[in-house]
């Protein structure tokens, strides 16, 4: 395609603003459109980086791989790490070796996570109905990075339609975005798909047992912990008891919703900026941000499950806030990514959090916790940390009716502790 200087950003139909990019100096420059600006609509749509006045806005602070040079709140849309290496294999395949990130959105166009659409828009053909088995010997051979990727199973076409329903999904797991009918059942791709006639499901792929065990049988087991913890996460289930699928938040009552990360929304870098990367840093965000208080009861409630249950994953990118249209305002998106994201097979002498609490990534304490819960005004924390310790035992009978293996069981049942 041609190498565009400048894009439209979309939301819910209307151009928001443009968007340039200087490939020499990588920087980006954003201007809202004045019109947008006039109506007073949506004004809260972008409520940090982005200062609502005419003249053009330059970046030139967001180096970084995760920004590429992008305002946060836009490469928010760039596809993460399982997304590039299908967008690269694509890309190899079409003959194509580097793309500027302006270029990338216009392919993720109005196929990407969230209510930002980006034109102008490079068509891409409709994809069929999905197969997953199809899909996921694709991906294998994609993740394995064969050398040859003209044959029949990773021609273009195959290649094209992985990359439509697998690379706006965040992470570095492989995923896909599906449709399923409500009353025919049928799987079609999700990169386009709306509508209230279908279920919208993000599916993290079992590729195979390469690691011992099934890591998408432990996050549907944490799944489970949550619910009953009353954590508000989107309806999940297995597919063909093997599959993790969640119904997507951002794709709700028919319509694309506008979600925000952590990182997306405030310019951190949840990989190379740990000063940033702090549970009160994700509060006063969302203190910002005036999320009801019961927001905050909730995010409380996710860090102590995190603790508990040695999520040590849970980094900038995986908090998100989810915006309102109709009131103008933000609220603590449902929770993702729950799960023991370390390997239980292996020995790790100390585990270092992806978010520190009251300074701390290691030999975290009740008195560090409670810390978190005075600065923010949290109520009754200790019967929250209670009713979530309370759980402990459930993970080894969830984890057995799942069939996960036994040794598997113990070595995260080791981890799960109280906190004291």
């Amino acid at each position: 395609m041609a190498r565009d200087k400048i894009i439209d950003i979309i939301a819910f139909g209307q151009e928001i603003g443009k968007l340039g990019y200087d490939i020499d100096q990588g920087k980006s420059f954003f201007q809202y459109n004045p019109e947008f600006l006039a109506s007073g609509k949506y004004s809260k749509l972008f409520p940090f980086i982005f200062k609502r006045t005419k003249p053009v806005q330059v970046f030139t602070e967001y180096q970084q791989d995760t920004f590429q040079g992008l305002p946060p709140m836009i490469a928010d849309s760039l596809p993460d790490t399982f997304g590039n290496i299908i967008f690269q294999e694509w890309l190899t395949a079409r003959g194509i070796q580097k793309v500027t990130p302006l270029e990338q959105l216009a392919y993720v166009a109005d196929r990407g996570m969230g209510a930002l659409e980006y034109k102008p828009i490079k068509e891409l053909p409709n994809s069929p109905k999905v197969n997953i088995d199809e899909v996921i010997n694709i991906l294998e051979k994609v993740l394995k990075l064969k050398d040859d990727t003209t044959g029949k199973d990773l021609s273009e076409l195959s290649l094209l339609n992985v990359f439509k329903i697998g690379t706006s999904a965040g992470g570095a797991r492989p995923k896909i975005l599906i449709s399923e009918h409500k009353e025919t059942g049928e799987i079609i791709a999700g990169d386009r798909e709306t509508s209230d006639d279908y279920n919208h499901y993000l599916v993290k792929l079992h590729l195979d047992d390469s690691d011992g065990y099934n890591k998408e049988k432990v996050e549907y087991a944490y799944y489970l912990l949550a619910q009953e913890a009353n954590i508000d996460m989107m309806s999940s289930k297995l597919i063909e008891n093997k599959h993790f699928a969640t119904l997507r938040y951002d794709r709700q009552h028919g319509e694309k919703q506008h979600v925000l990360t952590v990182t997306g929304l405030t310019g951190w870098d949840f990989k190379s900026q740990p000063e940033n990367s702090t549970y009160e840093n994700v509060f006063k965000v969302a203190i910002g941000l005036e999320v009801p208080h019961k927001d905050l009861q909730q995010l409380f409630k996710r860090m102590v499950f995190n603790l508990v249950f040695r999520n040590v994953d849970d980094h900038l990118k995986n908090h998100s806030f989810i915006y309102n249209k109709e009131s103008n305002s933000w609220n603590l998106g449902p929770a993702y990514d729950l799960t023991y994201a370390l390997n239980p097979l292996f020995t790790f002498k100390t585990t270092s959090r992806a978010l520190s609490i009251n300074g701390k990534r290691t030999s975290l304490t009740i008195k560090d916790v409670l810390t978190i819960a005075e600065e923010f005004s949290i109520k009754n924390p200790k019967g929250i940390i209670e009713d979530v310790q309370a759980l402990i035992s459930r993970w080894s009978v969830l984890a057995t009716e799942l069939e996960i293996p036994e040794n598997i069981i113990k070595a995260i049942q080791k981890e799960i502790k109280e906190i004291e």
